[in-house]
């Protein structure tokens, strides 16, 4: 079979790999004591890695609508509990709340993208579901994290100014408009920092994957224009359902702050 590309090889791979002794050498001179973690981060990445593209060599051969939709659900899952691992404080129901906005939003816009936008024929063909998919749960978990983290580190920093405006009468919502603005600005930043530079500074995974692949160069700028907007929906959506799930837990429905169900955690 005709390939477009140039294909890498075990012993290419195993060569690339050696590169990641400059970080290595660059903490073991400056004593950063990132050695240990630099080699177990390599070995993870080279595993999980492998084992996804023999699980997915599988999917795509099966080419199942429930099968796919399964791998769906556990990368959705695992993105879940990704962001919420990032945070500083949790609450309970905090990992079904983050489940529960990364998968309904990443969900509806890639919906959106393979049967509004690109069409794909049947809707399940996992070459296109799952890397789509993949890019819309990453940048989700980021944007999600970044707005929980910053919700309820600003509710207890600013806790006396927020109770006494409860205390003065205003509603849950006024106390905390401000901070839920504030959470979801937050998550959308890094969104919107690579929408502004992107093909100035840098150029995106999948076009730069695609123009590797043989895709004209034209056609690979198309679809990451249609991803990056994809992306940044799917974000914004996915910041505002966490925080607003968060705010319903940490305020209680007679307008009272509830500081008392958050806990520290040491990441």
């Amino acid at each position: 079979m005709d390939q477009n590309y140039i294909p890498i090889s075990n012993a290419q791979l195993v060569l690339a790999s050696s590169l990641i002794l400059i970080n290595m050498g660059l903490s073991f001179a400056l004593r950063l004591g990132l050695e240990k973690s630099l080699g177990i981060a390599t070995i993870r990445l080279v595993v999980q890695l492998l084992l996804v593209g023999y699980i997915l060599d599988w999917v795509f051969a099966l080419n199942n609508p429930w099968l796919v939709l399964l791998v769906a659900l556990m990368m959705s899952a695992i993105a879940g509990q990704a962001s919420v691992s990032r945070t500083r404080r949790r609450f309970p129901s905090i990992y079904w709340h983050s489940l529960l906005s990364i998968l309904a939003s990443s969900a509806l816009v890639t919906g959106l993208l393979v049967q509004g936008v690109i069409r794909i024929d049947p809707w399940y063909d996992p070459q296109y579901v799952i890397p789509l998919l993949g890019m819309v749960l990453g940048n989700t978990l980021t944007g999600t994290s970044l707005a929980l983290d910053r919700f309820m580190e600003d509710l207890v920093r600013l806790r006396s100014q927020i109770e006494s405006l409860l205390a003065l009468g205003a509603t849950r919502w006024e106390a905390a408009g401000p901070t839920i603005n504030e959470a979801i600005r937050t998550g959308m930043i890094p969104t919107i920092n690579s929408m502004m530079v992107v093909g100035l500074v840098s150029l995106p995974g999948m076009m730069t994957g695609q123009i590797l692949g043989g895709v004209d160069p034209t056609d690979a700028v198309r679809y990451q224009i249609v991803i990056f907007f994809t992306i940044a929906a799917g974000t914004a959506l996915a910041c505002m359902g966490i925080v607003m799930l968060a705010f319903r837990v940490l305020f209680s429905a007679d307008h009272q702050l509830r500081l008392d169900r958050l806990r520290r955690c040491d990441r």
